[in-house]
């Protein structure tokens, strides 16, 4: 059964981007991480098969942290959109900071929902809402930080999505998105190999090349993916007064029994090549 749709009514959204924001919910419910939950034998949510996929997460992302860390956290109000399995929430709200949260789906909700309960945050249905980033049910100049790692991309409109963190953050406030990265070697890669086998369709090679990014457990892929690079990057936050812009993550690389360990990567062709744009802008 489909996720029912997102609490918030998301006013101003047009009838396509609300039916995008009903696929979002439904396949976002899934809790992003599955993959790797699977990978290191997660089969149900305790407190330590949670200790155990956070840092299976920071090892395979080992410069995630950082974005977070660098920051002064504590007695800040901060704002995440698109929670996944949860773990850069807890960080950021075990650091002190009022830590305030926004998914489109169900599942990442009550993750996040459960691991501020555990902390000991009360008010966690006030603090952690469902809804969509296109229309974020917080006033105007609201919160000094808005994380969104991989999400705004998702949603069918990256550029309203950005205007949107741009809005709730206070002047002088500072955001960290991550988008993905039109210009990676992945980018490139997948349509090649794909066309070599054999000639799809347009549309069928959109789709594998948003199932490489991002798919659930029935393989399907994630309903839209925007991929920008960093002169578009620039463009899209504009409105800010200073924007820097991060070029990181990579798969192994290579051919049959071929390959080229990520780690090995990380350090050099991700810094080119890589999948992810990480955007640090203050507004």
């Amino acid at each position: 059964m489909a996720a029912p749709g997102p609490k918030h009514d998301s006013p101003g959204l047009p009838v396509n981007q609300l039916r995008m924001d009903r696929q979002n919910a439904a396949f976002w419910d899934e809790l992003c991480g599955t993959h790797l939950a699977r990978s290191i034998g997660i089969t149900e949510i305790t407190p330590e098969s949670i200790a155990a996929f956070d840092a299976a997460y920071f090892d395979y992302y080992p410069y995630l942290a950082h974005y977070a860390l660098q920051e002064p956290l504590l007695g800040r109000r901060v704002l995440e959109i698109g929670l996944g399995y949860g773990t850069l929430g807890q960080l950021i709200a075990a650091c002190g900071a009022e830590y305030y949260a926004l998914d489109i789906a169900e599942g990442p909700v009550r993750m996040m929902r459960d691991r501020l309960a555990a902390l000991g945050v009360g008010d966690v249905e006030t603090r952690v809402m469902r809804g969509s980033a296109l229309s974020i049910p917080h006033e105007d100049g609201s919160f000094d930080y808005v994380y969104s790692i991989g999400c705004l991309h998702h949603t069918g409109d990256t550029g309203r999505g950005v205007d949107e963190v741009r809005r709730v953050l206070r002047p002088g406030g500072r955001a960290v998105v991550m988008l993905y990265n039109a210009r990676s070697i992945r980018h490139f890669a997948v349509p090649i190999v794909k066309l070599v086998r054999e000639r799809w369709r347009a549309e069928r090679r959109e789709e594998e090349l948003r199932r490489t990014y991002d798919s659930n457990v029935a393989g399907e892929a994630a309903p839209h993916t925007d991929f920008v690079s960093p002169g578009e990057v620039r463009q899209l936050f504009s409105g800010f007064s200073r924007v820097g812009v991060d070029v990181r993550n990579i798969q192994d690389f290579g051919f049959g029994r071929w390959r080229i360990p990520r780690r090995l990567l990380l350090g050099n062709v991700a810094r080119v090549l890589g999948v992810d744009l990480y955007i640090t802008a203050d507004k």
